[in-house]
């Protein structure tokens, strides 16, 4: 399995164009509302998450009608809606796990989804995982070095700390470059850089760095 796509109920103007990811091997689940942002793209999830508080009866019935696999929950719950989705999307051992429809919207909703890609991706080191919309590729990077092919699309890429300090940060490559810095909470001092070459590296000894990859529109 490539890819499972988990795409929440955050605001539709939000989510990517997920073409990209129609292939034959594509997991796609809907988490409560993001189940009919699927369906509007003529795309059918293969299972629709959560306790569906944001749906009409009429859209429920609409998505139960076309979707197998229905997991639907109490509105009572520890775990968000998101995280119950990608804990599914964790059963088919994939090697890379999308979530859209995170952004916007709620900010409580965004921060949250932030937290649980850091958690996934220091429990899970086997599975990349990344947050998507049509502006945004948000992703949490490990210690160790890490090459970044240069994008049109997404011709900004910014760093920050998560959950504590980055040391031995060094970029090749990029318009702005460094060399064993020391990031720290707080610090802006690598929004916004840019590639100077097809591919770049980011590399940094202890910490998790959150990377942004962004455009104007």
């Amino acid at each position: 399995m490539t890819y499972v796509v988990v795409c929440a109920g955050g605001p539709e103007a939000e989510i990517p164009d997920l073409t990209q990811y129609l292939q034959e091997d594509t997991v796609f689940i809907g988490v409560d509302r993001g189940a009919l942002h699927l369906l509007k793209r003529g795309i059918t999830p293969h299972e629709a998450v959560g306790d569906f508080d944001s749906v009409t009866k009429n859209e429920y019935d609409a998505i139960a009608d076309i979707v197998q696999i229905m997991d639907q929950y109490g509105s009572e719950k520890n775990e968000t809606d998101t995280e119950l989705a990608v804990t599914r999307a964790l059963t088919y051992q994939p090697k890379r796990v999308i979530l859209t429809g995170v952004t916007a919207g709620r900010l409580d909703h965004m921060e949250s989804a932030l937290h649980l890609l850091y958690r996934l991706q220091t429990q899970h080191t086997h599975t990349t995982f990344a947050i998507h919309n049509t502006t945004n590729e948000l992703s949490m990077l490990k210690p160790g070095v890490h090459r970044i092919t240069a994008e049109e699309r997404l011709p900004y890429i910014s760093f920050f700390p998560f959950g504590g300090s980055v040391s031995g940060l060094t970029l090749t490559g990029f318009k702005y470059e460094t060399v064993d810095e020391r990031l720290e909470t707080g610090m802006t001092k690598f929004t916004s850089n840019e590639p100077a070459t097809e591919v770049c590296t980011i590399s940094f000894r202890e910490g998790i760095c959150l990377m942004v990859r962004s455009s104007d529109s």
